[in-house]
């Protein structure tokens, strides 16, 4: 029995020895200098960079871009008395009754056009049309607001006809941009002596005009 345990340990203590050998000359195994240990390191690196040269996101260059910037509110143009277009048409509006009720738009607007101040203009058609209380035949029928002579005539008098409204507008405010303002008469004082008879009309035009104003 002794004999068989001793020869058990011979045998194990053989290749314990065999085993520590092969482990001391693996150590000293390599290609060139390089052992093997330190050539899987190195791979290992290697590869590891560029693994992670691939997964790295590419750069993004920033640039700087002009944009357009939107304005915070519309320009107001004020065009008569601190009113915009809208605010004047409306307050003329205010004033315009029966016939010539919503024409302030086309009043204000031709008016600035043309040179003629437009508060002028609205009260000569208030005053020739009697508008503010009831529109006259000339102006109903034929469109004529500025009481004004000329062909083609309205019926068998002297007063022009106009086709519409706009065009009677338009024909009164021509008038007086042309045969008044356009030659230096732009109060109702200068245009009173050549548009009408009599020496009441320069007070009732302006008694419109302050009217027209402050409505």
């Amino acid at each position: 029995m002794n004999k068989i345990v001793c020869s058990i340990l011979l045998m194990v203590g053989m290749v314990m020895i065999s085993i520590a050998l092969v482990l001391e000359h693996s150590e000293t195994i390599g290609l060139g200098n390089v052992s093997i240990e330190e050539f899987d390191i190195k791979n290992m690196a290697s590869a590891t960079t560029f693994v992670e040269g691939k997964e790295e996101a590419p750069k993004i260059e920033l640039k700087e871009v002009d944009m357009e910037v939107v304005p915070s509110s519309i320009e107001r143009i004020e065009v008569y008395e601190g009113m915009t277009i809208e605010e004047l048409s409306a307050q003329i509006d205010k004033s315009l009754k029966g016939y010539i009720a919503g024409k302030g738009y086309v009043i204000a607007s031709y008016s600035l056009e043309t040179g003629v101040d437009p508060f002028v203009a609205t009260a000569i058609m208030l005053h020739e049309t009697g508008c503010n209380a009831n529109c006259s035949v000339l102006t109903t029928q034929c469109n004529n607001v500025g009481g004004q002579k000329g062909y083609p005539r309205c019926g068998n008098g002297s007063y022009k006809r106009y086709d519409s409204l706009d065009e009677g507008i338009k024909g009164v405010i021509g008038n007086l941009s042309r045969n008044y303002y356009g030659i230096g008469l732009n109060t109702v004082e200068l245009i009173a002596p050549k548009y009408a008879e009599g020496n009441t009309w320069a007070g009732k035009i302006n008694y419109y005009v302050n009217k027209i104003r402050t409505a």
